[in-house]
């Protein structure tokens, strides 16, 4: 395994890569659309997790580089900050996808909806991913098998999306 205290470094890692590509995620859902980035970053993630229940443990634990501020550079350090990217494209453009789906009226009970269920699913993935974990006798890579699980989930939900996109600088001026 890595030394201890190298996973909270490997979520910081993610972490980093995350805000980094914050803004970059919020230009590409104005040029491609936000639906496309959402899914774009849902294949992403699909494939990311995918390949770190694959690859050999082995292969995803072998030092790469130091980096100033990131620490020691694995493989699985280079898949975490793909992730990082990836999640930035899904939840960069989510929000904004859902509070434009409605009318000003209702801008706060979208508002609430969003944040409701992001907060449930923060709560109980946590919870799910302890469940897989015990009935998997502590095997933690079943984790990463059963969230891609989740993601075509929400990639075919996006599929049957049809608003949400953002307005032209010309209309929402108006």
């Amino acid at each position: 395994g890595l030394p201890g205290g190298q996973g909270a470094q490997l979520l910081g890692q993610l972490s980093f890569v995350f805000v980094l590509f914050a803004l970059p995620a919020g230009y590409i859902g104005g040029s491609l659309g936000r639906r496309r980035t959402i899914m774009i970053g849902l294949i992403g993630m699909i494939t990311l997790m995918l390949l770190m229940f694959i690859l050999p443990k082995e292969s995803l634990i072998v030092p790469l580089a130091k980096v100033f501020g990131l620490g020691q550079m694995y493989t699985i350090s280079i898949l975490l900050m793909l992730a990082g990217a990836s999640w930035a494209m899904i939840n960069v453009n989510s929000l904004p996808m859902v509070v434009d789906m409605t009318d000003n009226a209702r801008i706060g009970t979208y508002t609430g909806l969003y944040y409701l269920f992001s907060t449930l699913a923060a709560i109980a993935g946590p919870n799910i991913n302890g469940w897989i974990i015990a009935l998997t006798n502590n095997n933690y890579s079943y984790v990463m098998i059963v969230g891609p699980i989740f993601m075509l989930m929400a990639f075919i939900m996006m599929i049957g999306v049809r608003r949400g996109e953002a307005k032209p600088l010309s209309q929402s001026a108006s």
